[in-house]
């Protein structure tokens, strides 16, 4: 089980670290700074000391006078190299030194050392480098410690920063839980700063399609609802004939009917089934490539023999474009519903006598499903609302053949699925009218979709 990340302390933190991670740099770079210009300055005054001694007449130190640590220990020496003064006898210090700037070690001690040669005399002006260290420290530590003092009040200062900062997104948050199935409105986006405002806008495109799902759902479960208590009505009805009837022909006429009334709702519930799987964000299959072709000779061969006993001639038409087998990239349980319920609902408002081919071709824009029929087709006033649910041609099908209204809604969604395209036109011309015809025009495959891959799934 993961830990429970917070965003404010993991700023908190980070900022305080970076903001103590600057100051010791800063420390530091000041310390280095310092001594630096504590040493140029020594330097110069070693220097200037060294010539303030040239030609002056020197008495030695009195004995037993003792000068603090910190102080100038001073050196001359004659030309005969005897030495003629010395600030600190107690000190010990090279004689031989080269002239200019020197670092040398006596001991546990490091000095810095400037020797000098005029009027005869040599004159060396010496310091202890602890002296300068701690002058550079003391002067760091002025510098750093008004900073170190305000470090808790930056941190507070980051603390509220970080609250005010975060304080839409809380705002976002209460906004998203009130928010219900039933009042699904969009947030809004005024004062909100402009990094929060994309977030906001993504949830209320999530929020928009959630409610034309849920929407779409009601107005599906009302129209099942009402749907099937036709057929169950019908059904409870034809059981009771089947009860009350007195002669073995009246019986086997009611069972009759009840065989065709539960064939009629198994259909519905079926189609109710496949069109909530094709609904929008339920349908999560992922797409593999389809042998389209196959697939439609699969499906037109398992309604062969209903096709046959309605008196209607079903079967392949010749390809009238491209050649070899049409290879497309989708769902293949998907596909198989929308060739079933058009084969489906072409047999079944196709009169005896009738004919259904069903035709698919390759072609340099993709992949074509054209089912024709010879029955009373669809008049141009109704061709945009068949898709729709539920909704019946007047007058339209075959005599005893009355559809749910579902398979074109299934048809449509598949296709909205595969980003192709449906248009509808007339069909095979015949004594019950000028037929329908249904094309599905698929999009044309990326390159490199090898046909060699779709073994498995064609069979």
């Amino acid at each position: 089980m993961s830990a429970t990340r917070s965003i404010r302390r993991e700023l908190v933190v980070r900022l305080s670290v970076g903001m103590l991670v600057a100051i010791a740099v800063a420390a530091i770079a000041t310390y280095l700074r310092a001594r630096d210009e504590a040493n140029d300055i020594f330097d110069y005054q070693l220097k200037q000391m060294s010539a303030s001694l040239t030609g002056v007449p020197l008495a030695g130190a009195p004995p037993g006078s003792t000068l603090g640590a910190d102080a100038l220990v001073v050196q001359v020496w004659d030309r005969n190299g005897v030495q003629v003064y010395l600030s600190q006898p107690q000190q010990v210090l090279p004689r031989d030194a080269s002239p200019g700037f020197n670092t040398v070690r006596t001991g546990a001690d490091t000095w810095r050392v400037y020797s000098a040669v005029a009027g005869g005399q040599l004159i060396q002006v010496a310091q202890q480098m602890s002296v300068r260290r701690e002058l550079a420290a003391s002067m760091a530590l002025r510098t750093i410690l008004p900073i170190l003092a305000v470090v808790p009040f930056l941190a507070l200062l980051v603390w509220f920063g970080i609250a005010r900062g975060l304080a839409p997104l809380e705002r976002v948050a209460v906004a998203v839980g009130e928010r219900s199935p039933r009042a699904l409105r969009p947030l809004t986006e005024v004062g909100l700063p402009i990094e929060v405002v994309p977030l906001v806008h993504a949830l209320n495109e999530l929020l928009a399609r959630l409610d034309r799902a849920l929407g779409a759902q009601r107005t599906f479960i009302a129209d099942a609802a009402h749907e099937l208590r036709t057929p169950l009505t019908a059904v409870h009805l034809q059981v009771q004939l089947a009860e009350r009837a007195t002669t073995d022909a009246e019986r086997t006429a009611a069972l009759e009917e009840l065989r065709a009334g539960l064939d009629r709702a198994t259909r519905l519930v079926e189609q109710l089934l496949t069109l909530a799987r094709e609904e929008e964000g339920v349908s999560e299959r992922p797409f593999a490539p389809v042998n389209l072709t196959e697939l439609a000779r699969h499906v037109l061969a398992e309604h062969a023999a209903i096709a046959h006993a309605r008196g209607v001639d079903l079967g392949m038409g010749e390809t009238q474009a491209g050649s070899g087998d049409a290879i497309i990239d989708g769902d293949r349980d998907g596909l198989r519903a929308m060739v079933s319920n058009l084969i489906d609902n072409a047999v079944r408002h196709t009169p005896t006598g009738g004919r259904v081919d069903v035709i698919v071709a390759r072609g340099a824009n993709g992949a074509v499903l054209a089912i024709s029929d010879s029955g009373p087709g669809i008049a141009a006033s109704e061709r945009d609302r068949v898709f729709d649910r539920f909704y019946r041609v007047s007058g339209g099908g075959a005599a005893g053949s009355p559809g749910s209204g579902l398979g074109l809604a299934i048809v449509k969604r598949v296709a909205e699925r595969h980003k192709a395209t449906i248009a509808l036109g007339p069909g095979l011309p015949g004594a019950a009218g000028e037929g329908l015809g249904v094309t599905v025009q698929f999009p044309a495959q990326a390159p490199g979709l090898d046909p060699d891959r779709v073994g498995q799934a064609a069979s």
